[in-house]
């Protein structure tokens, strides 16, 4: 893949950039499994606001991924590989042995007409899904388990990786992409490889309508607002708020740790690298 760049014939597009999608071998999506996809303008079920600047957007359906690959010991064939909306990865879908079809997240390498397959006596080749346990150390690894049979919810998005560090007992030590590392159960299930579309964080948007397609709304500034709504608003003239930057409900923005959860802390080896 390729990042395509365009001849500014309007102000806005001398900034855009795009993926040249050369990846994906078709633009028909496997309808059985689709599903609608309900917006909530990132509103929770009392009607407050949790999720701010969400809205809009263009129509969208919810492709069905396959984060737990249970289909232990049937092979599949990779039958295309395309785009889905609501992520920054490609997809795959497989056709297994037994008929059935499924969509599982695109790794790097992973070609139409590929045999994968997942469980314990599955290879180590890129795709396959295997059961931590028989993964030698240092192998690159995605959609990583939290808890057995939960299904994938660690390194998912566009070129995340892992690797596994090493193994000890009952837990195996992972190093994710945010430079943490972390115990693991050795049963949780990981896929070998690095997740593909790794030109997606090299993306400008351009142009503000573009992030309108993708629901996000605008965000204003706190210091062009009034002290009512912001701790940086007010003032008489142009000012730079004042103080440290915050939330507007006071809470540092920078360097503030948030993170309360003490239940898994026991599982962090070494904090993420700053």
């Amino acid at each position: 893949m390729a990042i395509r760049t365009y001849r500014p014939y309007t102000p806005s597009i001398r900034y855009r950039t795009t993926i040249v999608n050369d990846d994906i071998t078709t633009n028909e999506p496997h309808k059985p499994l689709l599903s609608p996809k309900k917006r909530s303008g990132g509103r929770r079920n009392s009607g407050d606001i949790t999720l701010w600047h969400r809205g809009g957007g263009h129509k969208r359906q919810v492709r069905t991924i396959d984060f737990k690959r249970d289909k232990t010991g049937i092979p599949a064939t990779v039958v295309s590989i395309e785009y889905d909306p609501n992520r920054s990865a490609r997809i795959a879908l497989l056709a297994y042995a037994d008929g059935e079809k499924r969509y599982i997240v695109q790794p790097i390498g992973l070609q139409v007409g590929q045999k994968l397959m997942s469980g314990p006596e599955a290879d180590i080749l890129v795709g396959n899904a295997l059961p931590l346990k028989n993964i030698p150390a240092g192998t690159t690894v995605h959609n990583i388990e939290l808890k057995p049979g939960k299904g994938a919810q660690m390194v998912r998005s566009a070129g995340g990786q892992a690797q596994l560090v090493a193994k000890e007992g009952d837990w195996a030590l992972i190093k994710l992409p945010s430079g943490e590392t972390r115990k693991v159960m050795v049963d949780c299930m990981a896929t070998i490889g690095q997740v593909g579309n790794l030109d997606h964080e090299n993306i400008s948007i351009g142009k503000a309508g573009r992030n309108r397609w993708l629901g996000i709304k605008p965000v204003n500034r706190g210091v062009v607002m009034n002290p009512v709504d912001h701790p940086h608003g007010g003032g008489e003239g142009k000012t730079s708020g004042g103080r440290h930057p915050v939330t507007p409900w006071g809470q540092p923005t920078r360097g503030y740790k948030t993170r309360n959860n003490k239940r898994t802390d026991k599982f962090i080896v070494q904090r993420r690298s700053k």
